[in-house]
């Protein structure tokens, strides 16, 4: 049956904006006029170290002091941040009186920059906003300058943190947490070694696709799913055979902010409950992570109608197939582009590529069913059937559609 005879009403949605977009070509050696509007004077940069050596951070800072902003910077962020990483960079801006946070880097530095907004403005620690709505304060404003076109976390209230015992990685949302500015230079996006492009990208490609089908999902959330997705398949490969292809770069970016949004009002699936167990016990990259999980789990997804139709036509939307073809060939067609997009990317294919032990795959299982994402997922997923999709890709070689 073709996917379009068969449309579900649409989904009411309320959505509040809270963060303005800045997009363009060198727009970070505009970031002082914008703290102005709130009359700032004093700012915490947080980044990490290979963002400085790249030279993005001195660029900021030297924007912000040539217009008589006073500037304190961390520059120890970690990728995967914990409630150490935030404490660290809390240290830094007790320090000093900062009245605005500027987080220059991935996600990593941009959820460490959110964590310290946290508790600095509200106090206690991290795992007291874990949830959402839990901060009672105002907090200070937030600019974040995303470098990697992958988290989208530029265009969330959420702050994900590791706690450093438990491994347990932890979402912390509050609409008050949402970055003020996000600025979306691509030029900032240039300095990528091959491998963090491919990671990043997979993570944004994953985003778009997840968002798509979750139970949270809305109309306005689609809206930005399929055209963050669609984005991608056109923009990634021109940036992995050209890496200094400024537009395709900036495409990757709104595509990471696009999916962002989506993310903001959806939330996301079972691709990411499964990803974070393998980054907490193997270090796995998070982009590598969920682009292992990706194709099964949209198999999976996909015996569910809702699901289905949706994903179909998300391939629609990319101009993967025409709106004639039958759901089959449109997931087909999915599965297949998102397969050539990570084979094009080098990105590994089976778990044990990645150094995890198969004997681990019941506690990484068990871990995974317990993941936020996991509710959300549009097919009920159980700890049994996490096994199941751990299995079928420990030594798979390809991802085929089928």
């Amino acid at each position: 049956m073709n996917h379009l005879t068969h449309d579900t009403p649409i989904i009411g949605f309320d959505h509040q904006p809270r963060t303005r977009l800045i997009f363009g070509a060198n727009s970070i050696d505009h970031i002082a006029t914008h703290i102005a509007d709130w009359n700032g004077k004093h700012a915490l940069l947080v980044t990490d170290p290979h963002i400085v050596e790249a030279g993005h951070a001195p660029r900021a800072h030297q924007a912000l002091e040539a217009a008589g902003i006073a500037v304190t910077i961390f520059d120890q962020t970690r990728e995967n941040p914990t409630t150490e990483d935030v404490d660290a960079c809390l240290a830094v801006a007790k320090s000093t009186n900062i009245d605005t946070i500027i987080g220059i880097g991935g996600g990593s530095t941009l959820d460490t920059a959110k964590g310290c907004n946290f508790l600095l403005t509200n106090g206690g620690e991290m795992k007291d906003y874990w949830g959402v709505g839990k901060a009672d304060k105002p907090m200070l404003p937030l600019i974040a300058v995303p470098t990697t076109a992958g988290t989208g976390s530029e265009c969330q209230s959420f702050a994900l943190i590791a706690d450093a015992e438990t491994h347990m990685k932890m979402a912390c949302g509050d609409p008050k947490a949402s970055p003020r500015i996000a600025i979306l230079d691509p030029t900032l996006t240039l300095t990528q070694p091959r491998m963090v492009t491919a990671d990043t990208a997979a993570d944004a490609l994953t985003h778009a696709v997840e968002t798509a089908v979750t139970t949270k999902r809305t109309e306005f959330s689609m809206m930005y799913s399929r055209e963050a997705f669609r984005l991608i398949v056109a923009a990634l490969p021109r940036v992995l055979e050209n890496p200094d292809d400024l537009d395709a770069r900036g495409r990757m970016q709104l595509a990471a902010a696009y999916a962002g949004f989506a993310i903001e009002n959806s939330m996301l699936g079972a691709a990411h409950a499964a990803a974070n167990p393998l980054t907490a016990h193997f270090g796995v990259i998070h982009g590598q992570a969920v682009a292992l999980m990706l194709p099964s789990v949209v198999r999976f997804n996909a015996e569910q109608p809702d699901a289905r139709r949706l994903y179909a036509k998300l391939a629609v939307s990319a101009r993967l197939v025409a709106p004639t073809v039958s759901d089959d060939e449109a997931i087909d067609a999915l599965l297949q582009c998102v397969n050539d997009l990570f084979v094009k990317a080098d990105l590994p294919a089976s778990l044990s590529e990645t150094g995890v032990e198969v004997e681990l795959i019941p506690t990484l299982a068990s871990e995974a069913a317990r993941q936020w994402t996991a509710q959300f997922n549009p097919r009920e997923i159980s700890e049994h059937d996490f096994i199941h999709l751990y299995q079928s890709i420990y030594s798979r070689q390809t991802v085929t559609p089928g």
